[in-house]
Parts: C-alpha cells; sequence; structure tokens
C-alpha cells in the first residue's frame, strides 16, 4: 500500500473519534464531586453529616421547595426564567434541604457558589432538574455570616433570571441582579406595561399642549 492510502486510512480511523458527540467535552473536573445522577437530574456535593470547620454542631434543620419556570419571572420585566424563591435565609452552620421542581421543559439548576472548598470541591452544592422533574439534596453552610451566589448554570438562565442568594446570618449585603432583592435589579429599558403606557400618554399631552400653543401664538 502506498503512503497516501496509509495515511488516509489512519485518518479514517481517527475522524469517528472526532465526531463522536463528546468532542469538547470534559468530564474529568467532575471526577472528585460526589454526584447522583439518574432521569430527574443531579445532586452535586451532597452533605448531611460532616461539619465545616467553624461549626461544633447543626444550629437548625431547614427545608426548602423551589419551583423553576417561566411563570416566575411574570412579575420581573426583561426576564425570561425565575425562581418563587430567589432568597433563602438561614442561621449559620444549620443543614439545609432544598426540593427543586422545574416547571419549564427545560433543564434548570439551583447552585450556590462560595462554599468552603475543603468541605465542598470547588466550593459548590449543585442541584440540576430535568423539565418536568424534582431533585432533593442536602448541605450544610458555614457559621461565619455571608450572602452566597445562587443561580442556573444553564447557558444565559442566570442572566435571563434565575439568579438569587443564599443568606447565612446576617449576610454580607444583598448580591447585584437578585430579582425582587436588589435595589439596581430593574433596567430601564425594559419597563412594566403601565410605566410604558403613562410616558406614552405624557408624550401626547406634551405634544397636543405644543400644538395648541403654537396656533394660539
Amino acid at each position: 500500500m502506498n503512503p497516501r492510502a496509509l495515511f488516509a486510512a489512519g485518518l479514517m480511523l481517527l475522524l469517528p473519534m472526532k465526531g463522536s458527540g463528546q468532542d469538547g467535552v470534559d468530564h474529568s473536573k467532575h471526577s472528585a464531586h460526589q454526584m447522583t445522577v439518574d432521569p430527574a437530574g443531579v445532586v452535586m456535593n451532597q452533605n448531611h453529616d460532616t461539619l465545616p470547620r467553624d461549626c461544633t454542631e447543626i444550629s437548625r434543620d431547614y427545608e426548602f421547595t423551589i419551583h423553576a419556570g417561566r411563570k416566575y419571572a411574570a412579575d420581573f420585566p426583561g426576564m425570561i426564567y425565575g425562581m418563587s424563591q430567589h432568597e433563602v435565609r438561614v442561621q449559620p452552620c444549620s443543614r439545609i434541604t432544598i426540593t427543586f421542581v422545574n416547571e419549564d421543559s427545560v433543564r434548570h439548576q439551583w447552585m450556590v457558589h462560595g462554599l468552603p472548598k475543603y468541605l465542598y470541591p470547588a466550593g459548590m452544592f449543585h442541584i440540576e432538574a430535568s423539565g418536568g422533574h424534582s431533585k432533593t439534596g442536602t448541605f450544610i453552610v458555614p457559621g461565619d455570616d455571608r450572602s452566597y451566589l445562587v443561580h442556573c448554570d444553564m447557558a444565559q438562565h442566570m442572566e435571563k433570571g434565575m439568579r438569587g442568594q443564599l443568606v447565612v446570618g446576617n449576610g454580607s449585603g444583598d448580591l447585584w441582579g437578585v430579582a425582587g432583592v436588589s435595589d439596581d435589579f430593574y433596567r430601564y429599558s425594559y419597563l412594566p406595561w403601565h410605566t410604558s403606557l403613562l410616558a406614552a400618554l405624557v408624550l401626547v399631552f406634551a405634544f397636543l399642549a405644543t400644538l395648541w400653543l403654537a396656533k394660539k401664538w
């Protein structure tokens, strides 16, 4: 067989590997995470019993059911996705159980960032629910007063409204862009319909007043 034929045969062997659908997907970064997966979704870095270093005991147990879906964005202009609860408040050293209910047909996530990395790989606790499903997970927060970012990590979901905060103790200040919480959440380019109607009426009145004055003069 000539060299060109050998090269072509080798290339044909390599091409299926490159086009397998897993090209560019790196699962190694999740290898250290405690992850449970089933058709309903994923729970990552669940922790029922291991205390953070600054906690001597569980201060309190909490259970929250948080729904996700388009209908929860209806009250927030410019948003597409939302959650039934964009803010969760708990005591330091508490154990939190979250049942995350996805009412949409696409995947959504409830992910906490900034937790201690010695206890939660990458500093993260993560629940992902497939469309129309729910998942439940438990984790324990440290003993300091801090506000943690909660969001959906699916592409553009956070930017479209799925951003919240977990406030432990007194917190460390409200995060920006949390629906119904942050002062600067509302965007002037996405005004509620009644505000837009009022602005239109003011413009019409100003035009008519200007026209009347012009004729009078």
